[in-house]
This record gives C-alpha cells, sequence and structure tokens, in this order.
C-alpha cells in the first residue's frame, strides 16, 4: 500500500509502517505569530490515522514534542482518542466548535501550530498556491480568505447518485460542508 498502516480500534490507533509520499507542508518561518494559521497541509485523504503520523513526523522539531492534536469532528472520519506515536500517546481531539479547515497540534509548554487544511480532492494548482500563501511570514489571510482567494475546492465527484441515493449537486454540497438535517 502506498499510505501507513494503522490499527484502529475506538480509542487508539497505532502507526505500524511509514508514509511512502511526500508531505505536502509548508509552515511560516519561526517568528512572532501573526494571523489565522502557521502554514497549511494538503492531506491526502481524511481520515486521520492514516494523515497525522506523516504530519507528525515532520512537526517534532515545532511545537516540541507533541501532546494534543484538535480538528473538526464533521470534517473527519471517525478517529479514536489517541494515536501512538513513537512510543507516546497523542490525544486526539474533534470538535464541531474548530473551524472545519484547520487542525490545532499542541506541544508542551501550550506551544501550538494551527494549520489550514487543504481538501484533499483540491485541485494542484490551487492547492499549491494555497499552500504557499498560508506559509508567507507576514499573512494574516483568515482560512475563508485563503482558501476563497485561491480558488481552492474540491474537485467535483462524478455525476449520478452519491452516497445514500444523494444526487450529485448534494453530495458536493455536503463535502463542501453544507449538512443535510
Amino acid at each position: 500500500m502506498s499510505s501507513p498502516h494503522t490499527s484502529t480500534n475506538p480509542s487508539v490507533s497505532t502507526v505500524l509502517e511509514p508514509s511512502r509520499h511526500p508531505l505536502r507542508l509548508q509552515l511560516k518561518a519561526e517568528a512572532p505569530t501573526t494571523g489565522y494559521v502557521d502554514g497549511a497541509w494538503w492531506p491526502r485523504s481524511r481520515d486521520l490515522g492514516v494523515e497525522l503520523p506523516g504530519l507528525l513526523a515532520k512537526l517534532t522539531v515545532r511545537p516540541g514534542r507533541i501532546e494534543r492534536v484538535t480538528y473538526n469532528s464533521t470534517s473527519w472520519e471517525p478517529a479514536g482518542r489517541r494515536l501512538t506515536f513513537e512510543g507516546r500517546a497523542i490525544r486526539l481531539e474533534g470538535f464541531r466548535s474548530q473551524h472545519p479547515d484547520t487542525v490545532t497540534v499542541t506541544g508542551q509548554g501550550r506551544q501550538r501550530l494551527t494549520l489550514l487544511v487543504i481538501p484533499p480532492g483540491a485541485r494542484v494548482e490551487a492547492a499549491q498556491h494555497a499552500l504557499t500563501t498560508a506559509s508567507k511570514r507576514a499573512n494574516v489571510d483568515s482560512t475563508e480568505v485563503l482558501l476563497a482567494h485561491n480558488r481552492v475546492a474540491q474537485v467535483a465527484p462524478p455525476e449520478g447518485p452519491g452516497p445514500e441515493g444523494m444526487d450529485a449537486a448534494t453530495h458536493r454540497w455536503e463535502i463542501e460542508g453544507g449538512r443535510i438535517q
């Protein structure tokens, strides 16, 4: 397989194999914090158990020993409450109130990085531009502005019924953040 294998139960995910794909991440240079985000990350899926190990490996220098990752629980596939990484348990906490296009990684001493999450299915040119823009030291744009300004959007799903018989337009609306009650 081309992505890491994880062993998952309702509360713990354990990394068994590292990713073979380069990580799509760009961070602002270490400096006084400015703006809404500290950089951007473009995961390949919405599965935290698969995507986080590569991200955490890259972030071990900043923000120090990682203790916690928070995310929007409606934007990601269900995840365990902990991820075992390099022999340590990292808390995973999903919140409906967290911005759907961000992930926050907290390290020792409450140092944290908030990353813009570019949708996995985004068009390459737009995603690469958003990665670069979000990681500029002086960038103070909100997540909405970063995604809209860079025209980042999911690649449209194929026409025809989506999950549970939804039409393509409704399915697209659902994956872009809308919700049917």
